[in-house]
């Protein structure tokens, strides 16, 4: 399997350093995020599109950071710009655990319920033939650092969503790997991935891609 590989996310498909204080918007370069260590590891054939935006949920409009967080709306304009996709990972439910977002396991699940009903739908399908598509866990959010008021009660649901987002691949027929089980997010701000991180996370998923076929 070789083409256009799509990495849908936030602003850890972003690259996003770990803020030491708010508003820090620093952004590791290309050699440093996962998915270019992924396509790396994946070898020729593959054309890359980094698709982060960090703020990204699975299906909320930000009443902060604005409408265009939310990934339901991204995900169709990204499908539309880039076609055909041969891959497609989705990466998404840490900022849905932001408190204002009264999170849940079950509501972050159905938000990517959303996103893969659209990647599946047969209107994408007859553009994007034959699109497989990876379901990623992020790893789970720690309450720490600048914008721990932002995640109060997160840490709650990290235990349970792996086991949710597997489900929801298995019974919607797509792959599933869950990243909390090679990585953990940064103890400097709980949210993002340290460089070790990033590594670890693209070299282990670009193995799950060559399994797939």
């Amino acid at each position: 399997m070789t083409g256009t590989l799509l990495a849908f996310g936030d602003s850890n498909t972003h690259g996003t350093v770990p803020m030491k204080m708010r508003g820090d918007v620093a952004r590791y370069g290309p050699e440093i995020r996962w998915p270019r260590v992924m396509a790396a590891g994946l070898g020729a054939g593959w054309h890359l599109v980094e698709e982060g935006l960090p703020g990204r949920t699975t299906q909320w409009d930000d009443p902060v950071m604005g409408a265009h967080m939310n990934g339901q709306e991204g995900l169709k304009i990204a499908l539309a710009s880039h076609r055909p996709v041969a891959l497609l990972t989705i990466m998404l439910g840490t900022n849905d655990l932001k408190t204002r977002f009264q999170p849940s396991v079950s509501r972050i699940a159905a938000g990517v319920a959303g996103l893969l009903d659209l990647a599946l739908h047969r209107d994408i399908a007859a553009l994007h033939p034959g699109m497989k598509v990876l379901v990623i866990c992020p790893p789970a959010v720690r309450e720490v650092g600048p914008i721990r008021g932002e995640f109060i009660g997160a840490a709650d649901h990290g235990p349970g969503l792996a086991p949710a987002l597997a489900a929801l691949a298995e019974a919607r027929g797509v792959a599933f790997f869950d990243a909390g089980s090679v990585i953990a997010t940064s103890a400097v701000d709980g949210v993002h991935f340290e460089p070790e991180a990033h590594r670890v996370l693209g070299e282990a998923l670009a193995g799950v891609i060559g399994a797939m076929g």
